[in-house]
């Protein structure tokens, strides 16, 4: 979509058409790193004038901010519980899901590096990464009680916490090209990891 004419989008919503200038940032932030964020480029991907990111977003922070903050949502979905499972196949289902093709591709691990990147330099979004970590391992963590009730909660957050590494080291090295098997050994890893038997505290 990057370099299109802008169109005529006045049937979009106020939703839609925040939600297509975010498609955008992430979008910009994943081909051209930090470097290449500005309103005007995120505006020329969205194919809209400069001043409807101007309306949605006061300036290049507020943009990245709102990028981080999706990408937070993004993981809740991935452990988001599915109602029609048993405790034990929405757990499993959880911990395969970080494995879906949709999570493994160059444009999808750039973004979530360069966003880990920025967690690092900036407050607000070193706060932002923060708070979307610990609200992922809280929900990972309720996915384990359910499924493994003989547990204690700090056991729960625990094995959250050792998963959400090796989710993480999969994410990183899959961009530098692990294999399908590696892959599919690692989340079979986090799967033991969170229905093993009770442990001493």
């Amino acid at each position: 979509m990057s370099g299109e004419p802008t169109r005529d989008r006045s049937n979009e919503s106020s939703k839609d058409r925040r939600r297509r200038l975010l498609d955008a940032v992430l979008s910009v932030l994943a081909a051209k790193g930090i470097a290449g964020v500005s309103m005007r480029a995120v505006a020329r991907e969205a194919g809209v004038a400069l001043g409807l990111v101007h309306y949605y977003f006061d300036d290049k922070t507020s943009l990245i901010a709102a990028a981080l903050r999706e990408i937070e949502e993004q993981d809740l979905r991935i452990v988001e519980p599915v109602s029609a499972l048993s405790a034990e196949r929405r757990l499993r289902a959880a911990l395969r899901r970080v494995a879906d093709p949709e999570f493994l591709t160059t444009e999808y691990l750039s973004l979530r590096m360069q966003l880990w990147a920025l967690a690092q330099v900036n407050e607000e979004f070193a706060e932002i990464n923060a708070t979307a970590q610990a609200r992922y391992r809280e929900g990972l963590s309720a996915l384990i009680r359910a499924a493994c009730p003989g547990l204690t909660r700090n056991q729960c957050h625990r094995r959250a916490a050792d998963i959400d590494v090796i989710q993480n080291g999969v994410w990183v090295t899959a961009l530098l090209g692990l294999d399908q098997a590696s892959i599919r050994r690692s989340v079979a890893r986090t799967e033991a990891i969170a229905l093993a038997g009770p442990s001493p505290e």
